[in-house]
């Protein structure tokens, strides 16, 4: 039902800058949250910022102050803005969308894209 794209990944020096973007595609379906979570080399998983249509943003305390998540409401698009990049931001970058199916049987979803590739590197 519900399909998420990321695109703007890429090879940047230290100090560099990228914006990510994740675009849901599908029909019947109503969002209720977006973020994005990270997986480098040999590390689980982990949340880097999420947003909130009722709340306000989160990030991970390792990119407070240089990463910004927005959205773009009339497309549910959601944006990561990420400045000031290190090595150990390397890693590959998830989007996440969770919902709700809005045809019968109304079911929730949990829907992840197939990452895109943050290389932070001199």
């Amino acid at each position: 039902q519900v399909q998420l794209v990321e695109s703007g990944g890429g090879l940047v020096q230290p100090g560099g800058s990228l914006r990510l973007s994740c675009a849901p595609s599908g029909s019947f379906f109503s969002i209720s949250v977006m973020g994005w979570y990270r997986q480098a080399p040999g590390k689980e998983r982990e949340l880097v910022a999420t947003f909130s249509r009722n709340g306000i943003p989160n990030y991970a305390d390792s990119v407070k102050g240089r990463f910004t998540i927005s959205r773009d409401n009339a497309k549910n698009t959601v944006y990561l803005q990420m400045n000031s990049l290190k090595p150990e931001d390397t890693a590959v970058y998830y989007c996440n969308a969770a919902g709700t199916v809005t045809i019968m049987p109304y079911k929730t979803f949990d829907a992840w894209g197939q990452g895109t590739l943050v290389t932070v590197s001199s």
